[in-house]
């Protein structure tokens, strides 16, 4: 779809499930609604997507799909593309800048950009990743249940990680690689469920037939596993937000950053910004966020957004109100200008 106008209530940058359900919302609103989106999901590389309530194992895309088609279904538009900048319009309001130079103007924004991934520098990882290299036991656990499990520690949560995923299988081993060493506790925790430590780099994936068979050792040893956990660095996308002066927070854990995420008003769980008039909602303010807490973010996001129009709005019509009537010209005033305006007229040529 192309822009039908130059002003919307809400421009959403962001297109995956928070800016779609926002837009679905707002629509349904009687909103006008542009989402911009650049068509670059962090899920696509996963062919389903879990715990979403009533579409249980759908794939991502089709998902996007599906809320593609309901949002356009209650006139929202939408556009594939990036938007790479905004800025606040001195009468109100902001102007979105899009790759391509093309510009809108909109009354709030919502942006739902999400994050990248920053996977681990190890061969295969990439290639593997969103198949049989995961992340979250929730969205991929059940899929390798009672399998053998490896977790590629790089990290604070590497323990963490692999005290989780236990719950999924009694055949996990916890490959040390480029973390410190680990305390006391921690390993006695490893050890009371069982879970194997392996010291050494790890140089690579194994890959047989296009499935993951092992891990291999700077050494050479390959330990066989037919799946593995890494712990990506979350980036939160947010280069628009930069440009509206929204700076990314850095997320550590146990003091060591692992990713970045634009901070929310803490008083405020719709996602309302220190910006006024932008929200956020998705992996964008909140890295941690399932598909369907983004889908309800974007709901609550919506909703709030629609709230403050309904305010700006009854605040401009009072205010209209308010101001001094202008008399206006009656039928009859309007006809004896008229009148008087000819008569002149004439006069005037009489004369000549």
């Amino acid at each position: 779809m192309s822009e039908n106008r130059q002003r919307y209530d809400v421009v959403v940058i962001g297109g995956g499930a928070a800016g779609l359900s926002g837009a679905l919302t707002l629509s349904r609103a009687r909103r006008s609604v542009l989402v911009i989106d650049a068509g670059s999901p962090r899920n696509a590389p996963a062919s389903h997507a879990h715990n979403y309530l009533g579409r249980e194992g759908v794939p991502p895309l089709e998902l996007l799909a599906a809320g593609r088609a309901e949002a356009a279904g209650y006139g929202a538009e939408i556009v594939k593309g990036d938007a790479v900048a905004a800025e606040e319009l001195p009468g109100g309001g902001f102007r979105v800048v899009r790759e391509d130079g093309s510009a809108v103007e909109a009354r709030r924004l919502l942006v739902t950009t999400g994050l990248v991934d920053e996977l681990p520098p190890v061969p295969g990882v990439a290639e593997r990743w969103g198949r049989d290299v995961l992340h979250c036991p929730y969205c991929h656990g059940w899929e390798v249940r009672a399998r053998p499990v490896g977790i590629l520690a790089g990290g604070p949560m590497a323990v963490h990680q692999a005290l989780l995923w236990r719950q999924w299988t009694d055949d996990v081993v916890l490959f040390r690689h480029t973390a410190a060493d680990f305390g006391d506790e921690e390993y006695e925790q490893l050890a009371a469920r069982s879970v194997a430590v392996v010291d050494g780099e790890v140089a690579a994936l194994e890959v047989t037939g296009d499935r993951l068979t092992g891990v291999r050792l700077a050494g050479g040893t390959v330990i066989p596993r037919e799946a593995v956990v890494v712990q990506p660095r979350f980036t939160a996308r947010s280069g628009v937000l930069e440009t509206l002066g929204l700076a990314p927070t850095t997320m550590e854990v146990a003091g060591q950053p692992i990713g970045s995420y634009i901070a929310a008003d803490p008083a405020d769980p719709a996602g309302a910004t220190e910006v006024p008039g932008v929200w956020v909602a998705g992996n964008v303010t909140n890295p941690m966020e399932q598909v369907i807490g983004s889908a309800a973010a974007g709901l609550k996001a919506a909703s709030a957004i629609n709230m403050d129009l309904v305010t700006e709005d009854t605040r401009r019509a009072v205010e209209a109100r308010r101001a001094p009537a202008v008399p206006a010209f009656s039928a009859a005033m309007e006809r004896q200008v008229t009148e008087r305006v000819l008569g002149d007229r004439r006069h005037g040529l009489q004369e000549m």
